[in-house]
């Protein structure tokens, strides 16, 4: 089966791309990768860092909306073992005006912080190992 080595797209709609860019690329670092613009009615941009096996899609239809997160638990989790590295991922959100909240699920604050963007989904940045 060929998923293990599949490069992963996660995609969601939203209502603000312009504000998701500040949240993933200003603050998170992630480069955009690509983008188009009425794609049969659709908008949309790719942002990731480049070399690596995922990518964040994030489109948006001209006269639907997209809504906000369905739950504070709806999570995409990067896990930063370095402390340094951690401290300054902190740092760039803070930086750019992103404020930690307090996470649903209090397991993440114990060496995380969670940032929430600004369709409501959450980020967690994890001060610690993945173990596989």
């Amino acid at each position: 089966m060929a998923l293990p080595t599949a490069h992963i797209r996660i995609a969601r709609p939203t209502n603000n791309i312009p504000a998701l860019l500040q949240f993933y690329r200003d603050g998170l670092g992630f480069a955009v990768l690509g983008q188009f613009e009425d794609h049969d009615g659709f908008d949309g941009i790719m942002l990731g860092h480049p070399g690596t096996t995922y990518h964040l899609e994030f489109t948006s239809k001209r006269g639907h909306d997209a809504a906000r997160a369905p739950t504070q638990d709806n999570l995409i989790v990067f896990y930063l073992p370095d402390p340094e590295d951690w401290k300054r991922a902190i740092t760039r959100m803070e930086g750019v005006g992103f404020a930690a909240v307090a996470s649903f699920n209090p397991y993440w604050d114990a060496n995380g912080k969670t940032f929430e963007d600004p369709d409501g989904y959450r980020v967690v940045l994890q001060n610690a190992a993945w173990m596989s």
